[in-house]
């Protein structure tokens, strides 16, 4: 759908109208008071755009799945991307007279429908801090993550990869 993905961010909120809000409800989940010794990361492997609902299913996905494994306080989990970019739409009308209603691609400027991070190759979208005997649970929390995105992802170990060898 998109030709260019590393495009200049459409972010100018003085100038556009109505922005669409964000269905991304938190940030940090968990634990945040406690300091845990392994970090997992989960990484793209191509730059891509991801929208806020695949944002917010991926959080609600590996969350859940935390919550089920380590209990309400064996982890943070932390959403390390904000959706900036506002992505704008042109409506085709269709049906019988629709050539009459629009103008086709002349001010074909569109109308903003969602908002998206626009990330790097390489770089990390959802971060798992806990103890080691929950980083089998954090990495399939992450995997459950991946799913929801439209590109490829691999897990990183940040922090304490000699913890869990």
């Amino acid at each position: 759908m998109w030709r260019n993905f590393m495009v200049r961010a459409y972010t100018r909120k003085e100038y556009i109208r109505r922005i669409p809000g964000s269905r991304i409800v938190q940030y940090d989940m968990g634990n945040l008071s406690e300091k845990f010794p392994v970090a997992v990361s989960l990484a793209v492997k191509a730059p891509t755009h991801l929208s806020h609902n695949s944002l917010e299913a991926a959080r609600i996905a590996s969350n859940r799945y935390m919550q089920r494994r380590a209990g309400r306080l064996g982890y943070h989990l932390k959403i390390r991307v904000y959706p900036h970019h506002i992505v704008r739409e042109n409506p085709m009308a269709t049906g019988a007279g629709a050539d009459r209603v629009q103008d086709g691609m002349r001010k074909a400027y569109g109308k903003s429908v969602s908002i998206e991070a626009i990330v790097g190759k390489n770089q990390r979208v959802l971060s798992i801090y806990t103890n080691p005997k929950h980083y089998l649970d954090a990495k399939d929390a992450l995997k459950r993550a991946s799913m929801k995105f439209p590109v490829s992802c691999k897990v990183v170990i940040d922090e304490g990869e000699e913890l869990v060898k």
